[in-house]
């Protein structure tokens, strides 16, 4: 029961990672609000979880609409009088339009931008006012392996999330006087229903081929993460981007090139 009398908001959270965050923080007794866009979804998820003996209770927030950032997280505050934690988990990309330099349309990439970044942004705004009331707090941002790792395609989603550590770190700096403390926490390729969806598995593949740790991450190991900085264990703790990404990027660039070669002998 590491957030035994926590509050805890996890934005984009009825799928996957999000999901999978409200879940483990729950489990360890926060009280965890799911902000979602579609309610009723929310709330049968809720109810599920709440059946398990969790406290999980759902928010409004569309990513679309920037007002619902605040109201979100006032919200949360009318109803508990405080929050503890927050983490934005939300994010966006079109793999088919969100491509190079040379082929991605200006207002495609900004579009992307402006939603990935404004979702921390607001989200943590509002939520830093009432944190550093009640005498702090922890945020963590659900960023991306491809915001330290540059890629072929999806120029936007890469530097939206680049953008995101760096506002990590920002908020970490500016905030610590006031106990908040902020990470970040880079998935790699992990087994959700986006990645499932928009991939191909010839491109999953190539990625796990560079991938140490040979499969995709679960959410559930993302979830652990994110535990870790939402509770006190991660007490002198601020300002970290960590990648939990089975080791994605870390070998010689050849890596891949001489694990298929051995394969084949």
């Amino acid at each position: 029961m590491r957030l035994e009398n926590k509050v805890a908001l996890v934005t984009a959270s009825t799928r996957g990672i999000g999901l999978a965050c409200a879940k483990r923080l729950a489990q360890e007794g926060a009280t965890v609000y799911m902000g979602a866009r579609n309610i009723e979804r929310a709330q049968e998820i809720a109810d599920s979880l709440n059946k398990e003996g969790y406290n999980v209770k759902v928010v409004y927030n569309d990513a679309t609409v920037k007002e619902s950032y605040k109201s979100m997280v006032e919200e949360v505050v009318k109803n508990e009088g405080k929050i503890d934690v927050l983490v934005n988990n939300f994010g966006t990309s079109n793999p088919k339009k969100d491509l190079d330099i040379k082929s991605t349309e200006y207002e495609e990439f900004m579009g992307t931008v402006d939603l990935n970044l404004s979702s921390v942004f607001l989200a943590s705004q509002a939520a830093i006012l009432h944190m550093a009331a009640n005498g702090g707090g922890s945020i963590i941002n659900i960023s991306s392996i491809g915001g330290i790792c540059p890629d072929i395609s999806q120029i936007a989603y890469g530097t939206s999330k680049a953008a995101i550590n760096y506002l990590t770190q920002l908020i970490a700096t500016q905030c610590a006087r006031d106990n908040i403390r902020c990470n970040a926490v880079l998935p790699g390729m992990t087994a959700t229903d986006a990645v499932n969806q928009n991939l191909t598995e010839e491109f999953k593949e190539f990625f796990l081929k560079h991938t140490p740790i040979r499969r995709m991450g679960t959410p559930e190991e993302i979830a652990g993460t994110v535990l870790y900085f939402a509770s006190d264990d991660s007490a002198y703790t601020t300002g970290q981007i960590v990648d939990v990404s089975g080791g994605f990027g870390m070998p010689t660039p050849v890596y891949g090139d001489m694990i298929a070669l051995k394969n084949r002998r």
